[in-house]
């Protein structure tokens, strides 16, 4: 296959989708594929420029907003246009958050007609407002945390949620601009950090317990995973900083909350109309009950990330995991384009 790499972009998790870029292009080249390597902030690389910017590493902390915004200068869809990319099968998308995952990017190459992994547009953006998603998930009988979106005063707060809560951005990945509070006088500093990264803000219960998570491939739930970090929160440091966090595949669960999570986790993802992949986050509360989180309609692929970790504990290597996803979105265009055709006809 002819494949291309879409990576990096100006979001808040740029280095995380480099490094994801990174481990995705290695993997399928050295499973034979021709691989274009492409920045969305860029465009396509030079075997120079590669050589550089696949090589970089995830800071402890993300990069600053003015950084960004001087790579913030051009227009992402030309990419679909570059000469290089004439004749491709399939773009791998290796983004995380901002238009890259949550619709925009996906909505433009549908109006093209091109195959691409992971969820189209509607799923992309409604897994990414997690306000949207908590309401899906409530009408479907998933059980996720009470929430409420802010402006709140910490009156309403203690009132309909009590304490500690979860202060976080509503569109936001990698616990960027979290909190977890525990008392009024630390609820608008909290907000005031959210707001940084969002302009919808959400306060929602937190919960104690352990933290499990299921990546779907396909219709396919695999081996459920659990995350040990010795914090309240698995943040942004914990997620890709080597030995900041315990990730465990299989998780050491009984075969029937096994069976539980991996369905609450399918649910999760039909509800949301996800496709291709995903990875559905829970928490395990201290009466064995199970909340979930939220759904990742992109999820890492670096070395430390754990969709790849919990395909290798179901047998399946990261460079046949980036093939089968690609397959998998092959796949899913031919049919819908299919689908199309049939109704045009009838």
């Amino acid at each position: 296959m002819k494949i291309a790499v879409l990576f990096g972009g100006t979001s808040d998790e740029r280095e995380v989708s480099i490094a994801s870029g990174s481990e995705v292009v290695k993997a399928l080249r050295s499973a034979g594929h021709e691989v274009v390597a492409v920045d969305t902030a860029n465009g396509v690389l030079t075997a120079e420029q590669e050589a550089t910017l696949l090589r970089s590493a995830v800071s402890p902390i993300p990069p600053g907003r003015a950084e960004l915004d001087l790579l913030a200068t051009g227009d992402p869809t030309e990419l679909t246009h570059a000469p290089e990319l004439k004749g491709v099968d399939v773009l791998f998308l290796a983004l995380h958050g901002g238009a890259g995952e949550g619709g925009n990017l996906q909505g433009w190459l549908d109006l093209m007609g091109l195959p691409y992994t992971g969820s189209g547009m509607l799923g992309s953006a409604m897994a990414m407002d997690k306000d949207v998603t908590k309401r899906l998930l409530r009408d479907a009988g998933i059980p996720t945390s009470a929430w409420l979106m802010a402006p709140v005063t910490a009156a309403e707060v203690e009132a309909e949620l009590g304490w500690p809560v979860v202060v976080k951005p509503s569109k936001q990945g990698s616990t960027l601009g979290l909190s977890v509070v525990r008392e009024p006088a630390d609820l608008e500093p909290a907000l005031h950090l959210a707001y940084l990264f969002d302009d919808e803000v959400m306060v929602e219960t937190f919960l104690p317990g352990r933290e499990l998570t299921v990546p779907i491939l396909g219709d396919e739930a695999l081996p459920v995973g659990e995350i040990i970090t010795g914090k309240d929160i698995f943040d942004y440091e914990a997620k890709y900083q080597p030995g900041k966090a315990e990730e465990i595949f299989p998780a050491d669960i009984t075969d029937e909350l096994r069976i539980n999570v991996q369905e609450l986790a399918l649910r999760t993802h039909r509800t949301l109309k996800l496709r291709g992949f995903s990875r559905v986050d829970f928490r395990l509360d201290e009466a064995g009950d199970l909340w979930c989180l939220e759904a990742n309609t992109l999820p890492g692929m670096t070395a430390n990330s754990l969709v790849p970790k919990s395909a290798k504990a179901a047998g399946i290597s990261f460079p046949r995991l980036c093939e089968r996803i690609c397959e998998i979105a092959i796949g899913e265009h031919a049919g819908r384009r299919e689908e199309l055709v049939g109704r045009q006809k009838g």
